[in-house]
């Protein structure tokens, strides 16, 4: 048998810049056994700047300029944090991300740069900075989708702003566009004159109006006020006025020049065994321009000397070119080449540099599918079949079969103690001491994420469902946790992350931890022992009686959409916004249903399989409307395409005799198992539009989907 190799070192990786997106795929196919690697980076998304013009031209959409991070994560067996970097202490070698510090043993920043105006009255309320991308890529579709006049304004007459403001006239010229570039100097002083005579032309030709020697004193709503009184319209005002390092780079101890951080050839910092790649950088030896061509070079260096650093190796030195070939987008499917001082511009150029562009992407996009390890010859007669042809989910995904679970259950000698109580159905348990009313229950998850705040963070909404189903009040908690093997330090530091995500989860729910054990193993895996105190009657499943309106608290959609992820099928901003999604917890939504006649939360059984459950406890049927179950974003397109949680069968069958009235994927995501889903309560129908206006007012994306009806059994219509 192979041995497992533990985990010994982090890597950290600050931001999904070009190189380190680049850096991930590399990883990916040649990974170094015992590190564990992580990303931070605000989004799950990070745009391509080769790309961005074309986008504001309207050659491309939203979706061709950005690069997928969930996926290069997946890919690269990292965890990825969606946050945004806001310190590092070197000597303590931590990443500071919002009240998080991640440990590292090596680090790398990949930053960028920005063209936020910090000091400039109004920016920050009605500029959209050029860099970093994401808001100018996510907010530019939005005003060219609309109609009427579009009034531009570019702040900043170098090659970026002069570059964006061509895109933008061309974009625009559905609108009646005026576009203004801005410069408080002389524009494009930065490029050759052969140059800068191409690109003044094509922006006279595109009704790009240029202000020189001009000083903008504020930005409004609508205008731009220069220092001398002029107004200049404006709707969407562009800052591209230079590249500015991030100001939190100020306070990390790290040597830095000018704000960038200095690194020398073989890219690390002042720090040992931290690094620094693409536009935040500073080449002390070798100083050039900001251009991703270097990021782009520097990302097969890093990935040596990361792993040299880590293992003990020898680093090399990273070796800029002296310059290198210049293309600029000229608004239409048109470019500019410049090098060596001379400056041409052709349709054939635009080609050229599409070609270029797309390439980088799909080298991104492409990522081939690693060979598994190969099984020992021979293996036991069904081994084959039990593995199955695709990894095991995780969450509610890798729960037991509803089958399986009912059978060793009922073997179970009848509760002799009359202290406690056992509710069929009801995975926790009440326990009566001194006349106080206390609901017991346990509930851990396979982790189906590799960050293991944000895994710990679900698994305790998990575990809490079955308290705040019984309308009860979170009590107390244990931490139940097994970590993969590794290192006494990697134990101390995810232990520190773990432990603070049960804190804030359990803290915000009103219960105290009270202890727990833990172990090491193959995989993580965290649950919860939680108990909580009932001041009435506990909500059971068993009080559901026929006209009981049926309310759900959250979308579903979770099992296929984490099934997806495993198979890098899945879109970054559809996982993040699942995982926000089954991050949040149902406190509030358990005390405006409290007065319900039965309720649950929906798991791993999925819906269909939940409410069954209510109609075998009640006595009566339902029926659920198909079409008014709230589905998380892009799980319907993923469920059409035939993705299913490795559970998905398994709920088919436990569900009982459902009469599938509907059918299609829609329906078949009624049995998805959901990881941390909402509360399924059974209400009087007179309430229940005013209980779905309270939940939707306290943050809740709750809908009524059906109702309880006479006879027995489950219909889905």
């Amino acid at each position: 048998m192979t041995p497992l190799i533990p985990l010994t070192r982090d890597l950290v990786l600050i931001g999904g810049g070009h190189a380190h997106a680049l850096l991930l795929k590399r990883w990916g196919m040649d990974p170094l056994p015992g590190v564990r690697l992580t990303l931070i980076d605000p989004g799950p998304l990070t745009a391509y700047s080769g790309m961005l013009p074309g986008h504001v031209a309207g050659h491309y959409d939203a979706h061709t300029p950005q690069i997928d991070l969930v996926r290069l994560a997946r890919f690269a067996g990292a965890r990825l944090i969606i946050g945004r970097a806001e310190g590092v202490d070197a000597q303590a070698r931590e990443v500071i991300v919002g009240a998080r510090r991640i440990g590292f043993d090596a680090a790398s920043f990949d930053v960028g740069v920005t063209s936020e105006m910090p000091q400039l009255e109004g920016f920050a309320e009605h500029g959209v900075p050029a860099k970093p991308l994401g808001r100018l890529a996510r907010d530019w579709g939005v005003f060219r989708a609309g109609d009427g006049p579009a009034r531009v304004a570019v702040i900043g007459g170098g090659v970026a702003g002069a570059e964006l403001a061509m895109a933008a006239a061309h974009g625009l010229r559905h609108r009646d566009a005026r576009v203004t570039v801005i410069e408080q100097g002389r524009a494009l002083s930065e490029t050759s004159p052969s140059a800068r005579r191409l690109v003044l032309r094509r922006m006279a030709d595109l009704g790009v109006e240029v202000v020189e020697n001009a000083a903008v004193a504020r930005v409004e709503a609508d205008h731009v006020r220069l220092g001398d009184g002029r107004d200049i319209a404006s709707d969407f005002t562009i800052g591209a006025a230079g590249a500015r390092p991030q100001a939190w780079l100020q306070a990390t101890g790290l040597a830095l020049e000018d704000g960038f951080i200095r690194v020398g050839p073989t890219l690390e910092t002042s720090a040992p065994q931290v690094f620094a790649v693409g536009d935040c950088a500073h080449m002390v030896e070798t100083p050039r321009s900001k251009a991703g061509v270097f990021a782009v070079r520097q990302a097969p260096v890093l990935f040596d000397n990361l792993r040299a650093a880590l293992s003990g190796g020898e680093m090399r030195d990273y070796v800029p070119q002296k310059d290198y070939l210049k293309l600029v987008s000229l608004g239409g499917k048109a470019a500019m080449a410049e090098k060596w001082g001379r400056a041409w511009a052709h349709p054939v150029l635009w080609r050229w540099k599409d070609r270029i562009d797309r390439k980088f992407m799909d080298k991104l996009s492409d990522l081939p599918d690693m060979a598994a390890p190969k099984l020992p010859e021979p293996v036991a007669e069904g081994v084959i079949e039990a593995l199955g042809d695709k990894p095991m989910c995780g969450g509610c995904g890798a729960k037991v079969g509803r089958g399986a679970l009912r059978e060793a259950l009922a073997g179970l000698p009848a509760q002799p103690r009359a202290d406690v109580v056992t509710l069929p159905g009801d995975d926790a348990g009440l326990v009566i001491t001194g006349g106080a009313k206390q609901v017991i229950s346990t509930d851990h998850l396979r982790s189906l994420v590799e960050d293991p705040h944000l895994m710990t963070r679900i698994a305790a909404i998990h575990a809490l469902g079955d308290i705040w189903a019984m309308a009860a009040r979170p009590q107390a908690a244990t931490v139940n946790l097994v970590l993969p093997r590794m290192s006494a330090e990697m134990q101390r530091r995810s232990m520190a992350e773990i432990m603070a995500a049960a804190r804030e989860v359990m803290d915000a729910a009103g219960a105290a931890i009270i202890g727990g054990h833990s172990s090491l193993g193959s995989e993580l895996t965290v649950g919860f022992t939680v108990t909580g105190i009932c001041e009435g009657e506990p909500v059971t499943l068993g009080g559901a009686r026929p006209g009981a309106a049926l309310i759900l608290t959250k979308p579903v959609g979770s099992g296929t959409i984490m099934a997806a992820e495993m198979a890098r099928a899945a879109p970054g901003p559809v996982v993040a916004k699942a995982w926000e999604m089954m991050a949040q917890g149902q406190g509030r939504a358990s005390e405006i249903l409290r007065g319900a006649q039965a309720m649950t939360d929906v798991t791993g059984f999925g819906l269909a399989g939940h409410l069954s459950g209510i109609c075998e406890a009640s006595g009566c049927g339902a029926e659920l409307e198909v079409a008014k179950v709230p589905l998380m974003e892009g799980a319907l397109e993923l469920a059409e395409a035939g993705t299913r949680s490795t559970l998905f069968a398994d709920n088919m069958a436990g569900a009982g005799a459902v009469i599938r009235g509907a059918g299609g994927a829609r329906t078949d995501l009624m049995f998805d198992p959901q990881t941390a889903g909402g509360l399924l309560a059974a209400v009087a129908a007179e309430t229940a539009k005013r209980l779905v206006e309270a939940l939707r007012a306290a943050g809740y994306p709750a809908a009524i989907v059906g109702r309880m009806v006479e006879g027995r059994g489950l219909r889905l219509v």
